[in-house]
């Protein structure tokens, strides 16, 4: 399955990017895979290789029809699967995993397919493996040309991928734009009273004497959790107890019936004062504005993130474990939670001074994540190019 097909190259293709679709509501926000169908799809209509693109419905029970409001920032059409298999020359599987059999009719006709893989798949497997969990990644002996992942995954996942697809894995840019955050802003502002908090720019506002510190990690696998950055919040609270005025910890409701979270919470000196809070997940637009000073994150071979582009794009004071946002925050190491406290304390000495150059770094790093930015538009063109070398 490792040997592609010598299929001559098109004069222009004709490219779809599968995303899972089900009926009822369904949102951008749920995970950063939605918003990456978007930004990819955004990139392959700058490509000079790319006759046309579309987003092809799959994996779940909803068609196109059902992603009318779901994908109302899409900037091109959804199609089934079916028409996907008839009129695509280029299928890169990113949301949905594709069945066999469509792949193996698909390459039967010529068709080329890479699959995208945004997440950290080996950890998410085998947790799911070993904890008896729903299942992720499928080994389902479907042929692919070509596996696609990104920088972050180079040491958990790229040795996982030639094994389990057997399949050539090539690293491409991590991808991101402001347009959906700022769409959503947008709407949430329609309507609002201008005094609501909803009506808030998404933008760090420098003065306040006490930060409100906020957490979004997803608490549903091991590479990304609450547990360092509460512990370094505790850190800069022990050593700088006037820095803290809440510690906001989203994604974690979930966990309020787990005795050992709440003992290891209730051991915590933030959570004894009555600083902390543990709150369920929203978008970050949602609670961020007015309400939120600084962002404390923490990866484990994840260091490619949407919060932190997030975060950066508003200003907002970053205190990241992250090798891969060009130098832009607050940064601690690894798992050094002491480390981590001791750069919230220093950002919060020098944020407000170094604001506009600050901002500056950040304008510069999120240039180089955007979709529509040359070099990256480039880098995919060749990784296409190579499919049909």
């Amino acid at each position: 399955m490792s040997d592609t097909q010598r299929t001559p190259m098109p004069a222009r293709l004709k490219v779809g990017v599968s995303i899972f679709i089900r009926k009822g509501e369904q949102s951008l926000w749920e995970n950063g895979v939605y918003q990456n169908c978007l930004f990819l799809v955004m990139l392959l209509l700058r490509s000079p290789r790319v006759q046309s693109a579309v987003l092809v419905a799959g994996g779940g029970d909803g068609g196109p029809a059902d992603a009318t409001s779901f994908l109302a920032d899409s900037p091109v059409p959804v199609i089934d699967m079916a028409t996907a298999g008839q009129e695509l020359d280029l299928m890169i599987e990113m949301s949905a995993q594709l069945a066999r059999e469509w792949s193996l009719a698909f390459r039967g006709r010529g068709g080329k397919i890479v699959s995208m893989r945004v997440g950290n798949d080996y950890v998410i497997d085998i947790e799911r493996m070993i904890f008896d969990k729903p299942h992720g990644l499928l080994i389902s002996g479907a042929p692919y040309d070509e596996v696609w992942t990104i920088p972050e995954y180079e040491v958990s996942c790229k040795p996982y991928f030639e094994s389990t697809f057997r399949a050539p894995v090539r690293l491409v840019p991590h991808l991101w734009s402001p347009m959906v955050l700022e769409r959503a802003m947008a709407r949430a502002a329609v309507g609002a009273p201008d005094s609501a908090p909803d009506s808030a720019p998404f933008a760090y506002v420098p003065g306040r004497k006490q930060w409100r510190v906020a957490i979004f990690e997803p608490n549903i696998c091991m590479v990304k959790t609450s547990f360092i950055p509460m512990l370094g919040c505790e850190a800069a609270h022990r050593a700088q107890p006037r820095l803290i005025e809440k510690m906001w910890v989203y994604n974690s409701f979930h966990l309020k019936d787990k005795p050992l979270f709440v003992g290891f919470a209730q051991s915590l000196d933030l959570v004894q004062h009555g600083l902390a809070t543990f709150e369920g997940r929203f978008p970050v637009y949602q609670v961020m504005p007015g309400k939120v000073e600084a962002v404390f994150a923490h990866h484990w071979e994840n260091a490619q993130n949407y919060l932190y582009y997030e975060a950066l794009y508003g200003g907002y004071p970053l205190v990241h474990n992250s090798h891969l946002v060009g130098g832009c925050g607050y940064r601690y190491r690894g798992f050094d939670c002491e480390e981590g406290g001791r750069a919230l304390q220093h950002a919060f000495a020098v944020h407000d001074a170094d604001l506009p150059a600050y901002r500056e770094r950040a304008r510069r790093f999120i240039a180089t994540l955007d979709p529509e930015a040359e070099a990256n538009v480039r880098t995919y063109t060749a990784a296409i190019d190579k499919l049909y070398a």
